[in-house]
């Protein structure tokens, strides 16, 4: 069981889902939480990690440390996505194994399961058809890290467990005009419309394909759930289990970012859509407890301020 002065070890902890995660651990009263700056250590580095892990001794390990991109680097560095997480999260799983740390939250994506998957998308069709080749090379890097956690937990008797988000969003994500993922890219992209006053917004492909969101407070809460239980599964989807078409994000950030003023969308079809449509079935989290609370549009809201407040 763990308890508020346990020491937690963070990996990742300046990025999206780490920073949420580091938020909800100070909140919920946790004291011992240990973290390190990729300065200071090197997280490709399997000597340098298994070093820094015997030395802190953590109690628990949450892994959100990743290279993660949008559908335009995941395509284009597929050699860079798969080495770096392969390397960070084998290095870490391992490392954690040597020093003695039994418990780890290794966080996935959604992105493990097959393109074209009957859904929503059950845990159990990992593995079970052909994987969207905009972001395979990172998708089999996280399915390594499933199969590592699951094959150390069958072994040595670990518990190791792996929780697989579906898109994430909210502060202090990344708008990088070409590495961004959709939803904060169409922050971005709205946001622009608004301070050039354009009567047109453009969106890549035909805005048909279906995604499911969630507000990263959501998922941090979940890790720390997770953390203090017991389950037989080794992966937990994590999500709402509603999506929606692009288009229709789109139209909704449009009337909270630009209310009162008709903008027309525009589609570029030479763009990819990606995978046609992505949710995923949640009952096994519901089952142990867990469910999403933000509303959207008020997550929407404290996204778009953030992001103001980050330019």
């Amino acid at each position: 069981m763990l308890k508020k002065n346990s020491k937690i070890f963070l990996a990742g902890h300046g990025g999206l889902v780490g920073s949420a995660i580091l938020r909800q651990l100070k909140k919920k009263g946790f004291k011992n939480i240990i973290f390190a700056t990729r300065s200071k250590l090197d997280l490709t580095n399997q000597q340098k990690v298994t070093n820094f892990l015997k030395k802190n001794r953590p109690k628990f390990i949450i892994i959100a440390a990743a290279k993660v991109g949008g559908i335009y680097s995941n395509n284009k560095y597929k050699g860079e996505f798969i080495y770096e997480n392969l390397m960070i999260q084998s290095n870490l799983i391992h490392s954690a194994y040597l020093s003695g740390v039994k418990n780890i939250i290794f966080l996935g994506s959604s992105c493990v399961y097959p393109r074209l998957c009957k859904q929503p998308i059950k845990e159990s069709y990992l593995l079970q058809g052909d994987l969207e080749k905009t972001n395979d090379a990172y998708a089999i890097a996280k399915i390594a890290g499933i199969k590592m956690c699951e094959s150390y937990n069958n072994q040595y008797g670990t518990n190791y467990k792996c929780l697989m988000p579906t898109n994430t969003f909210g502060p202090n994500d990344n708008y990088h005009e070409l590495n961004s993922h959709f939803f904060p890219a169409l922050i971005r992209k709205i946001h622009k419309v608004k301070t050039q006053n354009k009567k047109n917004l453009s969106l890549w492909g035909n805005g048909l394909a279906k995604r499911e969101i969630i507000y990263v407070d959501d998922i941090a809460r979940a890790c720390i759930f997770f953390m203090n239980k017991k389950i037989k599964e080794s992966v937990i989807n994590i999500g709402t289990g509603k999506d929606y078409t692009i288009k229709d994000y789109a139209k909704l950030i449009l009337k909270i970012i630009i209310p009162n003023k008709k903008i027309k969308i525009i589609y570029d079809l030479s763009k990819p859509n990606g995978t046609p449509r992505k949710v995923l079935d949640v009952s096994l989290a519901k089952r142990y407890g867990w469910k999403s609370k933000t509303n959207l549009k008020d997550a929407i809201l404290k996204t778009y301020k953030s992001y103001l407040n980050s330019k």
